[in-house]
C-alpha cells in the first residue's frame, strides 16, 4: 500500500503544476521596442512571481488563466524609461539641500539663499546647487562678494547647475584656506578679482574640492534618506532603470544597504568614480547582478574635461567668447589610455567623459588605440558627445562606440552654446541624427540632477529640438532630430544594452523583467505638443506596481483575482 502511495505522488509530481502565481495584464495597447527602433505592438502579457516574463499576446489571442489579473483599462503600457547617465545621491542629496535651479536672477537667488539661511539658522554649512549664471543673463560668475551680503555669519558653499563649478562665500575660503597665494590646481581654475590674485568666489572643476572637502560629511542615515527621495522622484517618472555615473565607494554602500533591507526598487548599473574605486568596490571585475536584478558595478567613468557652462569643455579651437581659452583637461592622454588598459584588463565597461571637440577626439583616439589590444566586446562610451568635432562623427560608428547623450541638455545650453561656439562652429553639436547615421548606438539619459529627469520632454525634444515653449521655431538645427521611434529605444532598449542590462530589462519580450509603465497617450502617434502632455499614470518594476500617480496601490503585488 505504501508502495503504491508512493508511486501515485511521484507520478501527480511529474504532471506540471498549473502557474497558480503568475499574473495576466491584459486590456492593453502594449508597445515594445528594440535598440533599432523595430517596434512591437501587443494586447496583454503575463508575468510570474518573479516578475519576469513568461508571455506575449496578440489580440484574439486565447487568454491563460493565472491567479492574478490587472486590467489596463486600454493604456498605452511602453517599456520601463531607462536614464541612460544620471546620478542617484547626488539627485537624493539635492532634494535635501538648497535648490536655486528655480532661480532667475542673482538678485532672485541672494533672496532665495538669505531665506534658506535664516531658516535654517542651526546648520553649521549652507550648501546647495543649481545655480547657472548663463540662465541669470549675469555675463559674469557670482562672487563671494555677492553671497557675504546675504550670509555673512557661517560659511556657504553652492554647486554650479552641471556639478563642475562650486561658488563659496568668505568664510567658506577662509576656512579652505584659499588665499590670492593658492595655486590652481591641474584640471581646475580659481577664478581671480579682476587685476589681483584675490579669490573671487568661483573654483571650477579639480579646484572645488579645496572647499568641498571641508564640507561636513553625509551621515550614512543622511545618505539613506537622500536614496529614498531620489528614488521617489524617478519612478514618478517612470524611471525603472538609470545609469549611475560616478558612483563612489560610499554611495555604493548606501545602495547595498537599500538592497539589503529590500529598499532598493530603481535597477541601477553604476560607474565607480573612478579606478580604485572601481577596484575596491568590484575587485577581478565586475559585480554580478545583485538583488534580482536591480544592482551590478559595469565599471568606471573617467572625466577627460568639464562642462561647456564653465568653460571647462576642452576644444580644439578657442573659446568664441574667451579668446585665449580652450577648457580644462581634467586628465592627460597617458593616465586616460592606463586607467582604460586597466579597467578593460578585468572587463570593466569604460564611460568616458567627454563633452568638448578635443576631449571627444582624444576619447575616439584613446579607444581606437586600446581597440587593437581589446578586442572582446568591451561597449565602449562616451558621455555627452555634445561638440564633437564633423570629422569625429563617422569614427563613433567605425569604432562601435556607444553616444550616451542628453537630449535636455540641447535646450538648456543652445543659446550657450552659440555664444561660446560661435555660428560657424555649431556643426557636430548635439548631433543625435548624425551620430545614429554613423552607426553609432544611442543611449539617451538626463544627467539627473543637472537636468530633470523628465523622460517624456526628453523624448519631444529628440523629435523636435524645441524646448516646451516651442522654441525655437522649427527646431534648432532640426537636421539633428532622431525618429519617434529612435527617441523611445534610446530610453529603453539602447540604454540597456548601453548597460548591459540587455536580456534582463529595457524591452517587454519574454524572458525578461516586468518593467512597464503606463502613459496617458502613444509616444510613437502624438503629435510634438501633445507628447509634452502624455502623464506616467503608473510604474511598475518587476511585477510590483512602485508608482501610481493616483496614489493607489504603489509598492504592492498585483492582487487582482482573475475572475474567470
Amino acid at each position: 500500500m505504501i508502495r503504491k502511495l508512493l508511486l501515485f505522488f511521484a507520478a501527480i509530481a511529474l504532471v506540471p503544476a498549473p502557474a497558480m502565481a503568475d499574473t495576466l495584464v491584459d486590456n492593453i495597447n502594449g508597445i515594445s521596442i528594440d535598440r533599432e527602433g523595430k517596434v512591437t505592438r501587443f494586447a496583454a502579457l503575463v508575468f510570474d512571481e518573479n516578475g519576469r516574463i513568461v508571455q506575449i499576446l496578440q489580440m484574439g489571442d486565447p487568454l491563460p488563466r493565472t491567479e492574478y489579473r490587472v486590467d489596463g483599462e486600454g493604456r498605452v503600457m511602453v517599456p520601463g524609461f531607462i536614464d541612460a547617465h544620471g546620478h542617484v545621491m547626488g539627485l537624493g542629496m539635492g532634494l535635501m539641500v538648497l535648490d536655486l535651479s528655480g532661480t532667475t536672477s542673482l538678485e532672485d537667488a541672494l533672496a532665495t539663499i538669505a531665506a534658506y539661511a535664516e531658516a535654517n539658522p542651526g546648520r553649521a554649512w549652507i550648501i546647495g546647487r543649481g545655480w547657472n549664471q548663463e540662465k541669470w543673463g549675469l555675463g559674469r560668475y557670482p562672487t563671494a562678494a555677492d553671497l557675504d551680503a546675504v550670509v555673512g555669519d557661517r560659511p556657504v558653499w553652492l554647486e554650479r547647475v552641471d556639478g563642475h563649478a562650486g561658488w563659496a562665500n568668505s568664510s567658506a575660503l577662509e576656512i579652505a584656506g584659499v588665499t590670492a597665494s593658492t595655486t590652481s590646481p591641474e584640471g581646475g581654475r580659481i577664478e581671480r578679482i579682476a587685476g589681483s590674485k584675490a579669490p573671487e568666489g568661483v573654483l571650477v572643476d579639480a579646484a572645488m574640492p579645496l572647499v568641498a572637502d571641508k564640507v561636513p560629511a553625509w551621515r550614512a542615515d543622511e545618505r539613506d534618506v537622500a536614496l529614498a527621495k531620489a528614488q521617489d522622484l524617478l519612478v514618478s517618472q517612470g524611471i525603472t532603470a538609470i545609469a549611475d555615473m560616478g558612483t563612489s565607494v560610499e554611495d555604493w554602500m548606501t545602495f547595498r544597504r537599500a538592497g539589503d533591507d529590500g529598499r532598493l526598487v530603481v535597477r541601477i548599473m553604476a560607474y565607480a568614480t573612478g579606478v580604485p574605486e572601481m577596484v575596491l568596490i568590484g575587485g577581478t571585475g565586475p559585480t554580478r547582478w545583485l538583488y534580482d536584478d536591480r544592482l551590478r558595478l559595469n565599471g568606471v567613468k573617467l572625466y577627460l574635461d568639464g562642462a561647456l557652462g564653465s568653460r571647462g569643455a576642452l576644444l580644439l579651437e578657442d573659446y568664441e567668447d574667451a579668446p585665449g581659452q580652450r577648457g580644462l583637461p581634467l586628465i592627460g592622454g597617458t593616465d586616460l589610455r592606463n586607467f582604460m588598459s586597466r579597467a578593460a584588463m578585468d572587463g570593466y565597461q569604460v564611460a568616458i567623459h567627454a563633452i568638448g571637440t578635443a576631449a571627444n577626439r582624444e576619447a575616439l583616439d584613446a579607444i581606437e588605440e586600446l581597440g587593437a589590444t581589446y578586442t572582446t566586446e568591451q561597449r565602449w562610451r562616451i558621455e555627452h558627445a555634445q561638440i564633437v568635432h564633423p570629422d569625429d562623427i563617422v569614427r563613433f560608428g567605425e569604432l562601435g562606440v556607444i553616444a550616451s547623450v542628453q537630449p535636455v541638455h540641447q535646450t538648456s545650453d543652445r543659446l550657450m552654446a552659440e555664444a561660446r561656439l560661435g555660428p560657424d562652429r555649431l556643426t557636430g553639436a548635439y548631433a543625435w541624427r548624425s551620430l545614429a547615421a554613423a552607426g553609432a548606438p544611442l543611449a539617451f539619459g538626463s544627467d539627473v540632477p543637472v537636468e530633470f529627469p523628465d523622460v517624456i520632454d526628453g523624448l519631444a525634444v529628440a523629435i523636435s529640438r524645441t524646448d516646451k515653449s516651442g522654441e525655437p521655431f522649427g527646431g534648432w538645427r532640426p537636421e539633428e532630430t532622431v525618429s519617434r521611434e529612435q527617441a523611445l529605444a534610446g530610453f529603453t532598449a539602447g540604454a540597456a544594452w548601453a548597460g548591459y542590462g540587455d536580456g534582463r530589462f529595457g524591452r517587454l519580450v519574454v524572458g525578461e523583467r516586468a518593467d512597464f509603465v503606463f502613459l496617458s497617450d502613444d509616444p510613437l502617434m502624438a503629435s510634438v505638443t501633445d507628447t509634452r502632455e502624455i502623464a506616467v499614470l503608473e510604474t511598475w518594476i518587476g511585477g510590483v506596481k512602485v508608482y501610481d500617480a493616483n496614489g493607489d496601490g504603489a509598492g504592492e503585488d498585483a492582487m487582482a483575482d482573475d475572475g474567470r
